[in-house]
């Protein structure tokens, strides 16, 4: 079987791999990592856009496999926050016909991050870095800012892999989706 992943990002598809070993019928398959485009912005500030953004990196990575997998991040609103936004992680896998969702759990980013990110539109390692609270310029590639966040309880990996469990309950349960 192979699986393809719309991502280069080796935490999404490490994060993949790993997951794939939890399922008996997906343990044994190739992982094939392909750099596509997500076709929504940097940051989505929207479920429906992060969400669009994991549809499209499945589809644009659907090439000779079984399944793709498409992983975005992206903010949502949430009222009550100090921001207004959470952080959360989308997955999509495609079987070339239907798109099974999955999402993590969310997180706020400190508002002085946020802010940076609204009214400059850095990305969130740029923001981290600026504010002197990250040395790692591209720390989305190692535990990521939720990892640091939480101090190395949620590692960017395993939050990601959050949102892939939660897809893979289609396919494990295809009788009852």
């Amino acid at each position: 079987m192979r699986i393809c992943v719309g991502s280069k990002t080796d935490t999404k598809v490490n994060a993949v791999k790993e997951s794939l070993k939890e399922y008996d019928f997906l343990s044994g398959a190739e992982v094939i990592s392909i750099d596509v485009i997500s076709g929504v912005s940097q940051h989505p500030k929207s479920i429906e856009e992060t969400v669009e953004g994991a549809i499209n990196r499945a589809k644009n990575a659907f090439q000779d496999c079984q399944y793709s997998f498409g992983i975005e991040d992206g903010f949502i609103e949430i009222p009550n926050t100090k921001t207004g936004f959470m952080l959360i992680s989308a997955c999509a896998i495609y079987d070339g016909q239907t798109f099974h969702i999955g999402l993590s759990s969310a997180f706020e980013l400190p508002p002085k991050i946020m802010k940076q990110i609204l009214e400059k539109w850095l990305s969130i390692n740029e923001a981290f870095h600026a504010a002197g609270l990250s040395d790692n310029a591209n720390i989305g590639k190692a535990e990521g800012i939720v990892g640091m966040l939480t101090k190395g309880r949620l590692p960017r990996k395993e939050y990601i892999k959050q949102a892939i469990t939660m897809a893979l309950i289609h396919l494990e349960n295809i009788d009852l989706y």
